[in-house]
């Protein structure tokens, strides 16, 4: 696996940041954002279960264009 870097959150002030990444083998999107709060994750169990495997995260609006990067360049990979 190779994660290819598309940007951190542009407010950012160092390393402990949201992030966006893509698998360039298996087109992945791959995320880092803030852990979601009590109140967000009760309403996404509302849909259903979350897995110990699995979490809600929130990444700010603001990153939108990375992750339309992220998205297009995943969508290019999956292609091959």
């Amino acid at each position: 696996m190779s994660l290819v870097f598309f940007g951190k959150d542009p407010n950012t002030d160092g390393d402990e940041c949201p992030t966006v990444w893509v698998d360039d083998r298996t087109a992945d999107l791959v995320f880092q954002g803030w852990r979601a709060d009590e109140a967000t994750e009760k309403e996404c169990l509302m849909v259903g279960h979350i897995p110990e495997t699995e979490a809600v995260v929130r990444i700010p609006a603001r990153m939108v264009p990375l992750i339309r990067k992220a998205c297009d360049a995943a969508e290019r990979t999956e292609l091959r």
